[in-house]
């Protein structure tokens, strides 16, 4: 999970959902092959005007941090019919995810349910690790655009998401990346990225910047937070190891905000198409809620927070569930602070999979943004931590984010 979008430009959707699976071939040896045996398989000729059988083109599609996207059209076609997404998914013997698996599924899921606010699943190839989606028309959001309608169609796409979890199709998918059930899983999943990055290496400058970073103010930041989330646990009657129940567990897109997002454009009303769903799975309504408020790029008020958290927890336990939001928040705020130094960690966590998704170049102006947005993220987290104690002690909720 890393905040960032990997499809971009313009999408437009068929009809039905479905796709199929094809015999694999070697990616890197013949990228057009793939793409084109992909478009035969998804029907795609039949779709072009006329079933025009002309060459295809690809062209990459930037903005994107974990996997190659590429535009793929027929030759001479301009009709969003004769356009396709083709993603090759990143895979590293360090990183077990089924990145084309989890989305792939998450996809035909919802556009089972008649869900058409995300693209439509076509055609994978599971050996190569790739597969052909639809081609929004479309454009990333405006920070100024991330207001009360758009928040709204985000809980819209959670509910429908939710309406079909206990279908045979819903308890098929998967638990999302990082899921957590338990209290203790929520803080040992930070620790988890804490400790990863105490033992980052310090051999160039920006390197022993972050280091220097981590050791003396997100480590510590981190302990406290920690420690509180843990005293709070205690006041409340809460077992660290106490899991959620099945039943108030819900299905989560991961990395849901609007930085995966496009606004749809050349229709008669511009509405939202959510993206990127390698995360996707089933998890902790509290931690998509955390997740949500803690996104960098398209960052959302607090004053949209009660109304997203009541949309999206569970219903079973309300009360329980706002308070473990409460609890949970500043913790979520400081792994966002540990996804944004994801660019400086070796292998598959981190630099692996950003060089083959194509974003090596100005690597060191890359990483010191990066340190950067960390610091401001720490000290914004800080801020909204102090602000909350203080209206605990008056009687206050502590609901806001930042």
């Amino acid at each position: 999970m890393d905040g960032d979008t990997g499809m971009e430009g313009p999408l437009a959707h068929t009809a039905h959902g479905g796709g199929v699976t094809i015999p694999g071939v070697n990616v890197d040896a013949d990228l057009p092959a793939l793409a084109t045996r992909l478009w035969a398989a998804a029907g795609m000729n039949a779709r072009a005007a006329g079933g025009a059988e002309g060459r295809l083109s690809l062209a990459p599609l930037g903005g994107g941090a974990n996997n190659r996207v590429y535009r793929v059209a027929r030759e001479g076609q301009g009709v969003p019919e004769g356009q396709g997404v083709l993603k090759v998914y990143f895979r590293h013997p360090g990183d077990l995810r089924d990145r084309l698996k989890a989305e792939y599924g998450f996809l035909n899921y919802a556009w089972q349910r008649g869900i058409r606010c995300v693209p439509q699943p076509l055609a994978q190839d599971a050996e190569a690790g790739a597969a052909l989606y639809s081609y929004i028309q479309g454009r990333p959001l405006n920070p100024i655009e991330v207001d009360a309608g758009a928040v709204q169609q985000a809980m819209d796409f959670w509910a429908q998401l939710n309406k079909g979890r206990d279908t045979a199709e819903a308890q098929a998918l998967g638990a999302a990346s990082e899921a957590c059930f338990s209290l203790a899983e929520h803080l040992a999943c930070v620790q988890g990225r804490i400790s990863r990055l105490a033992a980052l290496p310090a051999e160039r400058a920006e390197e022993r910047d972050a280091s220097d970073f981590v050791r003396r103010e997100l480590a510590p930041a981190w302990r406290d937070v920690a420690e509180r989330a843990i005293e709070e646990a205690g006041r409340l009657g809460w077992a660290m190891q106490e899991e959620l129940p099945a039943e108030q567990r819900r299905i989560s897109p991961s990395d849901f905000g609007f930085h995966n997002a496009l606004l749809r454009t050349g229709g008669t009303e511009p509405s939202l198409v959510f993206l990127d769903f390698e995360y996707a799975g089933w998890d902790d309504p509290v931690k998509a809620v955390c997740d949500f408020f803690c996104q960098v790029r398209l960052p959302v008020a607090g004053a949209y927070l009660p109304a997203f958290a009541d949309a999206v927890l569970a219903r079973e336990d309300w009360a329980r569930e706002r308070a473990r939001v409460a609890v949970l928040l500043p913790v979520y705020r400081v792994k966002w602070c540990c996804i944004l130094l994801n660019d400086f960690l070796p292998g598959a966590g981190g630099r692996a999979r950003r060089n083959f998704a194509g974003a090596s170049h100005d690597e060191q102006e890359r990483l010191r943004g990066q340190l950067e947005k960390a610091k401001v993220m720490l000290a914004a987290a800080r801020t909204a931590a102090t602000d909350e104690i203080e209206k605990g002690k008056r009687g206050g909720k502590g609901e806001s984010t930042r």
